[in-house]
């Protein structure tokens, strides 16, 4: 939210209350307390009335400051809280001067001047970022002058403005399909079901990461507004409705550092099974299916010899209307129990849909309302609406007996089977409901998916047991990456689409998150041959890869017989690759460092790569450049270093941009990487030279200086 105009001048109706100097510090072992009022105290009679703000200090985890700023202490705590892993009584290292506060957390530094207050943040000797005048401000903005100001008014904001560097820029900040650098965009933090091609976002996550090696997470639930370099060009603002700020600047020196520190404090992710990595095949969304279209699914990838891992039955599974009563459709599915053994008798695993509403027409709408499950309004009745499903009602995971009744259902599903959930939706929260906890429906709306995939998460957890439990989820917020895999919703099936999901999957990798997946072909309508040949290449270089759709299948020979022989090839290339990932996936458990890395958390001193969002680091070592036009150009830049072409064996040097043209595959180098060393392991692809063109993925291996 901009409150200014200009450099000098507020909004109209805008008034800004930020500290003008420290009256006075206490100091305690586990925070520092300081009171700064937004007026110099000149005389003793200044002291009366005026607006001060109190801002805690404290260090809850290594390389982290914590700031605290309220108007009004006294306001209710009304909504959750983010779960972190935090050490509350932490001792705070101050040194309390005259001029001066200082405070020290491992490499990371606090300095507030207090008269005239100014704060600054280094890390050991390199500045930051600042905040001086009517930077941290308590902001009105339907100001009258009135002499008094009163505690719940609606037009209170608290925000912080922290100044950016000569060429510093900004990532993160969830799931973003615009720019991948976030300088001049005004981010407004709230879960939408919006696609893939707005500024709207499934996963928004209040926290950005800095090209100069630090991070801000923003701890707040509700609706938290960015403006990046755009309201003040030289700044990072960050807001949210209220009478206190609550933010952490997270250290550590590079990027990669940072993100250890960050899901440090937010979650990693647990280590998915290997089946997980392997090819998930879908029956698509709206498509007409039944079990004989299941089988000859199954059996067409088998006769082709195509490696799959998981099926997954979409929406209907269950019976139109009814989404969700959570049973199989009995004029469909005629022997559910002994279609899921006879597909775990060909080594499948099994996912079906999911989502947390329930419509009126299942059966479950009357025993969830009768048991109290169901999220109401503020006169006590169902909260429903038509979107969606007709007459639906949302399930109210603040309430323990919802948790468990929704997790009964689900158990059952996995005593008859099932091994996994993909929960959909979650983004579409009302605010004008009440929860049975009494939590701040505005709190709650970007909250709600994390009591969601927790719930199902740890249902799985406990019938498969630990380590053994994995989602396919659509929405999230900060801690959304401890229930892995996501994916990367509703895309168009284009190249266009492609190139909008891969920017959304990198800021969303810099957000937190380890595993990320997205529909290989897109989603809405069906894309040509060519693309989805393409996009088999880029969804099997992803963590996770899963072909799904709307209204069409995504079996490949439903486009031509050159697709077989694309997927076929990059899904052996992707088991072949396994060690390789699986090393990668661990780091992401242990570190929380992302398995698909932006070519700026890899190179982080290489100043084109900073700007890159078209190509990636699969792990530490493999460059992958999808090629997303249907002229077969492949564009991508190596950075310094010596480069082999993984598919030829040609080496290159770093610091140059290529532009190639692919002209069919070769015979191949598979290459298995153990820690920087290589060993070939030769597989020879007999083929026309045109046969594959348009499905080849620019792909290259960093050999460091040095090494073989």
């Amino acid at each position: 939210m901009n409150f200014s105009n200009g450099c000098w001048l507020q909004k109209e109706g805008c008034a800004c209350f930020s500290p003008a100097e420290v009256s006075f510090t206490r100091m305690e072992e586990a925070k520092v307390t300081l009171i700064a009022p937004t007026s110099h105290i000149l005389k003793r009679g200044d002291a009366l009335g005026g607006v001060n703000l109190t801002v805690e200090i404290s260090c809850p985890a290594p390389e982290v400051i914590r700031v605290r700023t309220r108007h009004y202490m006294g306001v209710r705590e009304d909504g959750p809280a983010f779960e972190l892993a935090m050490d509350e009584g932490a001792k705070v290292f101050a040194e309390d001067g005259d001029e001066r506060l200082v405070i020290r957390n491992g490499g990371l530094r606090l300095e507030i001047e207090k008269n005239p207050w100014h704060m600054v943040y280094y890390w050991e000797d390199t500045q930051l970022c600042a905040s001086g005048k009517r930077d941290l401000a308590y902001m009105k903005t339907d100001w009258k002058g009135d002499m008094y100001v009163k505690s719940g008014d609606k037009d209170a904001y608290m925000r912080q403005r922290l100044s950016l560097g000569v060429g510093e820029l900004i990532y993160g900040m969830g799931e973003r399909f615009t720019p991948f650098v976030k300088n001049g965009q005004s981010v407004d933090i709230w879960n939408e079901d919006g696609g893939t091609s707005t500024e709207q976002s499934y996963k928004n996550i209040p926290f950005y990461l800095s090209s100069r090696g630090y991070g801000v997470f923003v701890n707040h639930t509700d609706r938290v507004f960015f403006e990046t370099a755009s309201a003040a060009v030289d700044k990072v603002e960050f807001s949210v409705a209220g009478e206190s700020l609550d933010y952490f600047l997270i250290g550590g020196g590079d990027m990669k550092a940072v993100l250890r520190n960050y899901t440090a404090l937010t979650g990693r992710p647990p280590l998915p099974e290997a089946w997980t990595f392997g090819l998930w095949l879908s029956t698509s969304f709206t498509t007409d299916y039944d079990e004989d279209t299941v089988t000859s699914f199954i059996d067409g990838m088998r006769e082709r010899k195509l490696p799959l891992s998981v099926f997954h039955f979409d929406c209907f599974w269950m019976k139109e209307f009814h989404w969700c009563d959570f049973t199989w459709d009995s004029q469909v599915f005629l022997q559910p129990e002994a279609m899921l053994e006879r597909l775990h008798g060909r080594g499948l695993k099994v996912c079906v849909w999911i989502n947390p509403y329930i419509g009126q027409a299942s059966h479950l709408f009357q025993e969830g309302m009768e048991k109290g499950c169901l999220l109401k309004r503020p006169d006590g009745s169902v909260w429903q609406w038509d979107m969606w499903q007709p007459g639906m009602a949302l399930v109210d995971f603040t309430n323990p007996k919802a948790c468990l009744w929704y997790q009964e259902k689900l158990a059952a599903l996995v005593d008859m089977g099932v091994d996994c959930f993909k929960t959909d939706f979650g983004e579409r929260v009302p605010t004008d409901c009440v929860y049975a906890d009494g939590r701040n429906p505005e709190k709650m709306h970007n909250y709600y998916t994390y009591l969601y995939n927790k719930t199902v998460y740890e249902l799985l957890e406990k019938k498969r047991g630990e380590g053994k439990a994995v989602l396919f989820a659509r929405s999230a917020t900060v801690g959304g990456q401890k229930f892995p895999v996501h994916w990367g919703g509703d895309c168009w099936s284009t190249y266009t689409a492609m190139e909008q999901s891969l920017r959304g999957g990198l800021s969303l990798m810099l957000s937190g998150f380890g595993f990320w997946s997205h529909d290989i072909g897109g989603f809405e309508d069906t894309s040509t041959a060519d693309v989805y040949k393409r996009w088999c290449a880029f969804g099997l270089l992803s963590s996770h890869s899963r072909l799904h759709g709307s209204t069409s299948y995504r079996v490949p020979w439903l486009y031509d017989e050159e697709a077989v022989d694309v997927l076929r090839f990059f899904t052996n290339l992707k088991m072949r690759l396994m060690p390789y990932l699986y090393r990668a996936a661990v780091q992401a458990h242990t570190e929380g460092i992302p398995t698909m890395r932006a070519m700026a958390l890899e190179f982080p001193k290489d100043r084109t790569c900073l700007y890159l969002d078209r190509q990636y680091m699969l792990g530490d070592n493999l460059l992958v450049a999808p090629v997303m036009n249907d002229r077969g150009i492949g564009e991508y830049y190596l950075p310094k270093g010596c480069w082999t072409n993984f598919f030829t064996n040609e080496r290159r040097d770093g610091l140059i941009m290529l532009s190639c043209k692919g002209e069919g595959t070769y015979t191949v180098e598979l290459i298995g990487v153990t820690g920087l060393s290589v060993q070939g392991a030769a597989m020879e692809v007999q083929k026309d030279r045109t046969a594959l063109a348009g499905c080849q993925s620019e792909m290259a291996v960093r050999i460091e200086e040095g090494q073989s």
